[in-house]
């Protein structure tokens, strides 16, 4: 048999690295920790297998340019821009403060000022992977801290490849800084950016434009893989600067074609899979043994990571306009270091500038951190109440714009609208319009700032767990529209609402069937639930199409709505109000009324009801007993329990309405079919 030690250790990598990824999710962890762990597995400290390490740290070099070529695809200025005023200066300082305290104690452990500083560097950026998964996994991602965090993880990305272009300038063997050496990388790093973003702006969107036009998938993948690898390549062999910087500018510039997310689908698998490499690859560097002789060494290190990062972030929010919680949840994202650390360790060790046995340190680090980084998310609230705790501290902290002051006198027969999201923003823009009071309660202080510009009274807390709830002169409120889409909260919100005024209409938002019933019960008279009540728009327009009459389609809506959206037809109503649509004249519309027995016009004929000339309606139909009476002559005669079909405008309509209700020994003598 032929030897074939490539695909033996690519083989072996994956599989061991499946192993450790199926563990770590298992038990909750991040992925990137298993594929570790498997690197440590097979590598040279550790008995059994031993993989060729410098074979799978060839491969890891496709993983680099993938991972970065990834990060400049879903590079965002926009998303800087949008939190620049937190994000830019907040990840300057960040980093120069974390690099500050990495130096000061490799110092303490007596390393060299270059390997200081790049440990400095390499424990001050967090992992994108790790920072996106942690904010989706705790519904964060789409918040206003969200955005903050992903703003300045941004940031941070561009300080890393600045940092890689100038890390070739710290290994001049002169002595000395080389200034000369800085002032060419930097040229050379300035020309091929122009270039790309001159040329390759119109050249490579063009190109995969054509590509994608010839409706081969394979040849567009090719296309992808030649550009994304070339780049790279070009980048280092013609301007001598990084592969992952090259990979980098690729990425930012496909990112700026429509077929960027094509792009993205079509690398995924390659991406993931020469990712999964690259950690193995990192993993097998790390020397256990020496660990745990140095575990005092790992310990600090990682401390500072998770600790003094956190704490440093959290002490920024006294100097910035911003709700504590987006700095808590910015610290909380950013306690953890990964792949850019990874890869500016890689380059330290391929400059000299750390030895390996430092470089497992900022791995052990790494691992460490993004192991605990999970469980720093569930601390978030437990963090918040003990900072509350500490006299005058949260009070500076949580420093937020200034809020609109509420004229209480002046709030009368409003609406009060709880949550400016999408449903929330559309509800006051129908509101403003129409020039109904209002009155908005939001927890996020960019919200409140964006209302506050548009003059519209708010009141900023959390209705689900503070008292804003009665600030908002409830008692005197029209309506309460809860738009927040966690049930929890919105549970929360209608049972304060209730005991504050036990009349006030509620609608509210539900996400599932448990909390449409649950709401219900709470006191809520209307709750939505949008994805089926997209269900009903797509019934609406379609029995629309097949010219079924609007009013009798809307009044079956309706009664879907208050039998809680029950995809089942087993009402009594339901069956009706379909009946009634079944035997609709197409082209007009028709109103059908129902008798009971206690209905005066049981037994008298149509000619004696004169009802088209005390009404105006016409009775141009009678469903009795699952038959249809077309156009009924005049002497046929009312019977119990009779659906009678009028046609007529509205005003007339509703004047039979009025007719068939006084007509009735109680109040039950009529109902409409709702």
């Amino acid at each position: 048999m032929h030897e074939v030690p490539l695909l033996i250790n690519i083989t072996l990598a994956l599989i061991v690295a499946f192993l450790g990824g199926v563990l770590a999710r298992r038990i909750g962890l991040p992925t990137i920790v298993g594929y570790l762990l498997a690197g440590i597995a097979i590598g040279p400290f550790t008995p059994g297998f031993v993989g060729d390490l410098d074979t799978i740290q060839q491969l890891a070099e496709l993983g680099v340019i993938f991972l970065m070529f990834g990060v400049g695809l879903h590079f965002s200025f926009q998303d800087l821009w949008n939190v620049r005023d937190i994000a830019i200066p907040g990840a300057l300082i960040q980093t120069a403060f974390a690099t500050l305290l990495g130096f000061g104690l490799s110092q303490y452990w007596g390393w060299t000022p270059l390997a200081g500083l790049v440990i400095g560097l390499a424990i001050s950026v967090a992992s994108t992977v790790v920072l996106l998964r942690g904010l989706m996994d705790n519904s964060l991602l789409n918040t206003s801290h969200g955005q903050a965090a992903v703003g300045w993880l941004v940031m941070e990305d561009i300080l890393s490849v600045l940092i890689l272009i100038l890390m070739p300038t710290f290994a001049s063997n002169s002595g000395s800084f080389d200034w000369a050496n800085l002032a060419t990388t930097l040229l050379k790093s300035a020309a091929f950016i122009a270039i790309m973003f001159i040329g390759g702006t119109r050249l490579l969107p063009w190109l995969l434009e054509k590509i994608a036009h010839t409706r081969s998938r394979e040849l567009f993948i090719l296309a992808i893989l030649a550009i994304t690898l070339g780049t790279a390549m070009s980048a280092s062999e013609l301007f001598g600067i990084s592969l992952a910087l090259g990979a980098f500018v690729a990425g930012a510039i496909i990112s700026q074609s429509h077929l960027s997310h094509q792009v993205g689908a079509d690398l995924f698998s390659f991406r993931e899979t020469f990712s999964v490499l690259f950690f193995v690859s990192v993993g097998m560097l790390v020397n256990p043994a020496f660990l745990w002789e140095n575990i005092g060494h790992v310990i600090s290190l990682s401390a500072l990571v998770v600790l003094g990062k956190t704490i440093i972030v959290i002490l920024m929010g006294f100097f910035f306009p911003r709700p504590a919680r987006t700095f808590l949840v910015i610290a909380v994202g950013l306690s953890q270091v990964g792949e850019f650390s990874f890869i500016l360790g890689q380059s330290g060790l391929s400059l000299n500038l750390l030895e390996t046995d430092q470089y497992s340190l900022v791995l052990a680090a790494a691992l460490i951190s993004i192991t605990v980084n999970p469980f720093m998310y569930k601390l978030l609230p437990w963090m918040e109440t003990q900072l509350r705790r500490i006299p005058g501290f949260w009070k500076k902290l949580d420093a937020n714009t200034h809020i609109l002051e509420i004229k209480k006198d002046e709030l009368v027969n409003h609406a009060v609208i709880v949550g400016y999201g999408r449903v929330g923003k559309h509800m006051v823009d129908v509101l403003e319009t129409l020039s109904v009071p209002m009155l908005v309660i939001e927890a996020d202080a960019e919200r409140i700032a964006s209302l506050n510009e548009r003059g519209v009274p708010t009141l900023y807390g959390d209705a689900s767990n503070s008292e804003v709830m009665t600030h908002a002169n409830l008692d005197r409120a029209r309506v309460l529209v809860v738009t927040v889409p966690d049930e929890t909260s919105a549970q929360l919100i209608v049972t304060a609402a209730k005991d504050i005024n036990p009349e006030l209409p509620i609608i509210a938002r539900a996400t599932s069937e448990e909390g449409i019933d649950r709401l219900t019960q709470l006191g809520a008279q209307d709750v939505i639930h949008p994805e089926l009540e997209g269900g009903l728009e797509i019934v609406r327009h379609a029995l629309l199409k097949l010219d079924f009459p609007v009013s009798e389609i809307i009044r079956y809506m309706d009664a879907v709505r208050h039998d809680r959206y029950n995809t089942q037809i087993n009402t009594q109503e339901e069956h009706r109000l379909l009946h009634d649509l079944i035997h609709a004249s197409s082209g007009i519309e028709v109103t059908w009324l129902s008798l009971d027995a206690n209905n005066s016009l049981v037994g008298r004929s149509i000619q004696d009801a004169n009802l088209r000339a005390l009404t105006g309606a016409s009775v141009v139909a009678i469903m009795r007993k699952g038959q249809l009476i077309a156009n009924p002559k005049s002497y046929v005669i009312f019977e119990a329990e009779d659906r009678v079909g009028f046609i007529g405008d509205q005003e007339q309509i509703e004047a039979a309405e009025q007719f068939l209700a006084k007509s009735t020994s109680d109040e039950a003598g009529v109902e409409w079919e709702t």
